[in-house]
């Protein structure tokens, strides 16, 4: 997958999360679970937009890293949903799912980038 592929994909991806958000009831606990899914959900989009234009190897791996910290708290609070029966498991499993793999794919770029001698690469997207 080339950068532009993954930079179109996590903004899907933050496009998902929004509807999700908004079928959450509005209820305390969902509005509260809204506030935290919107932060986390949208942000890894526009922050690998900076990873692309990263400085150095060090600031590209920090920010990739940003972004999975940020997936997995995205993750993390689509599993809530799912055990606190907020949204049914077939609405929001596909989600995780993509959660899941996007932490897969980040995680993999932020051990690759932190190995000694492996060549520095800041993609462009």
């Amino acid at each position: 997958m080339n950068p532009q592929q993954l930079s179109e994909r996590v903004l899907d991806f933050a496009v998902r999360v929004g509807k999700v958000i908004d079928a959450l009831p509005d209820t305390r606990l969902g509005r509260h679970v809204a506030g935290q899914l919107v932060r986390c959900g949208t942000s890894p989009a526009p922050n690998y937009e900076e990873a692309c234009a990263a400085e150095s190897r060090a600031d590209f791996s920090h920010k990739m890293s940003v972004c999975l910290k940020e997936l997995r708290e995205t993750r993390m609070w689509l599993r809530y949903i799912i055990k606190a029966e907020l949204l049914s498991e077939k609405r929001t499993q596909p989600l995780w799912r993509e959660a899941d793999e996007l932490c897969n794919i980040f995680g993999q770029s932020v051990v690759t980038s932190k190995k000694p001698g492996t060549r520095s690469h800041i993609p462009k997207a």
